[in-house]
């Protein structure tokens, strides 16, 4: 039987329990770290293989991975699909040629965003700024992790959509069934995540 996402995850260390300072402050009962993918090229290769059969419906002609943790994400994406990578930086440059936007493209053309986890949306929002303000047009984002803190209703409200691979939910529940962690664990986060929303 194919060893489950979450087992792999857990297994290299990119799903650890305790406790972790988010981004936004907040600490978290669990952390989700996708860089760790990045050394394990048959796992990025399968994320990336299902990441081409989640945007089989979209249109997009330049895949858009943000920096750092999207950018071997999008490599892998780009390199799979066959479809050219450009990447958004989120300083300007003070030399060269100061462009905002790396790679080769058209104003008008539309960029799939890739990144690895999204919980609040801020990064994805910053991103697709600095791509629009080129002229690219962003109509949906890929993730591999949604983390179910409403990153997916913000983008939505701006008019983008969320494509996610998996939820926390789907790693909690996966890492359950493998017995890699007990239910009281699931149900702990899964407790936060609920408190989260209304805070």
């Amino acid at each position: 039987m194919e060893t489950s996402f979450a087992e792999i995850l857990y297994e290299m260390g990119a799903i650890r329990f305790g406790t972790f300072k988010l981004k936004s402050g907040s600490d978290s009962p669990v952390y989700v770290d996708l860089r760790r993918m990045v050394s394990d090229p048959h796992t990025l290769m399968r994320v990336a293989g299902e990441m081409v059969q989640s945007s089989a419906n979209l249109t997009y002609q330049r895949i858009a991975g943000i920096p750092t943790a999207g950018l071997p994400l999008g490599t892998a994406l780009s390199i799979t699909a066959d479809r050219p990578l450009i990447y958004p930086r989120m300083e300007a440059k003070a030399y060269g040629t100061g462009q905002r936007v790396e790679g080769i493209y058209r104003e008008g053309e539309t960029a799939l965003v890739v990144d690895d986890v999204i919980s609040l949306a801020d990064s994805k929002l910053e991103a697709i700024a600095v791509l629009e303000s080129a002229g690219l047009v962003v109509k949906d984002v890929m993730v591999v992790v949604d983390r179910q803190m409403g990153g997916a209703d913000l983008l939505s409200e701006k008019g983008y959509t969320l494509h996610a691979l998996y939820t926390l939910t789907d790693l909690l529940d996966g890492l359950v069934v493998a017995e890699l962690i007990n239910p009281a664990r699931r149900e702990e986060v899964l407790e936060w995540l609920e408190q989260q929303r209304h805070a």
